[in-house]
């Protein structure tokens, strides 16, 4: 199948979201107006959305209403902590990303940073 995703810019991504976001209103045969009132929005942003320019909270209003939070499941799966990572760093939840310094580095110091 092919994934209209690969090579393709984040606005070309946007605007396939707001496409299929239109697509699933259209088969549910409502109508923006609908869509706005039910999500508290107004029209524009449901337009703003099908054109794949919405904030991330109008998308999942608009989502809860089409009844396709579900999908939001496959869109970005929960990410696990790997076993390796975690024996790495000694049981502890991992907060923030390494530079690239301290990812070429083997050695983990228990240096205490200041901000």
């Amino acid at each position: 199948m092919f994934n209209k995703f690969q090579a393709s810019t984040p606005h070309a991504m946007a605007q396939e979201m707001g496409n299929r976001l239109r697509q699933v209103r259209l088969n549910k045969n409502l109508t923006q107006a609908e869509i706005a009132e039910r999500a508290g929005l107004d029209r524009r942003r449901v337009i703003k959305a099908e054109n794949g320019n919405a904030s991330l909270e109008d998308f999942f209003a608009i989502l809860d209403v089409l009844e396709k939070t579900d999908q939001l499941v496959n869109f970005l799966p929960e990410q696990r902590i790997s076993p390796v990572q975690l024996l790495k760093l000694r049981g502890k939840l991992r907060q923030r990303a390494s530079s690239t310094n301290e990812k070429n580095s083997n050695s983990y110091s228990d240096e205490v940073l200041e901000w």
